[in-house]
C-alpha cells in the first residue's frame, strides 16, 4: 500500500484552532470523494482529537499539536499527536465516560465519539512524554 498523498500541520494548542484542524482535515479528505456524512465523520472525530489535546494534554498550558493525514487507496489515515502529559492508563480513558477533568463539566465522550464515527482508531501515550490519536476513515 503506498501513500498516494499525504500531508502534515503543526500548530499551537489554542481553541480557537480546533476548528482550523478540523476544516484541514475535511478539505484534504475532499479527494476521496466522501459523502456529506463522511466528512462530518473525519472531521468530527478531528475535532475531538485536537480538543484532547488542548484540554488534558496541554491542561491550560500552549504546546504544539501536529496532525498528520494520508491518502492510502480508499481510506484517510490521521494522526494527532501532542507532547503533554500523556495518558496514565489508555484503557481506562478509552471508556465511555471517563473523564479527569469532571470540575469542568466534560462528558468523558471524545474517544467514544472517534470510535463511533471512524472505522478504526488506536491510541497510544507515555506519561509526561504525550499521546498520538491515530484514526482511520475508509470512503
Amino acid at each position: 500500500m503506498d501513500c498516494e498523498n499525504k500531508m502534515k500541520l503543526t500548530f499551537l494548542s489554542r481553541s480557537e484552532n480546533e476548528s482550523f484542524a478540523r476544516s484541514v482535515a475535511g478539505l484534504f479528505s475532499l479527494q476521496l470523494n466522501p459523502s456529506v456524512a463522511q466528512l462530518s465523520d473525519i472531521k468530527t472525530a478531528v475535532s475531538e482529537a485536537v480538543t484532547n489535546c488542548i484540554v488534558h494534554g496541554y491542561a491550560g498550558k500552549i504546546g504544539e499539536i501536529v496532525m498528520e493525514a494520508e491518502i492510502i487507496e480508499n481510506a484517510i489515515h490521521i494522526n494527532i499527536i501532542d507532547n503533554g502529559v500523556g495518558i496514565e492508563n489508555v484503557d481506562q480513558a478509552l471508556e465511555p465516560f471517563f473523564t479527569t477533568r469532571e470540575e469542568d463539566e466534560r462528558s468523558g465522550m471524545g474517544f467514544t465519539i472517534m470510535k463511533s464515527f471512524m472505522d478504526e482508531v488506536a491510541v497510544t501515550s507515555k506519561r509526561g512524554e504525550g499521546t498520538r490519536v491515530y484514526m482511520k476513515k475508509i470512503i
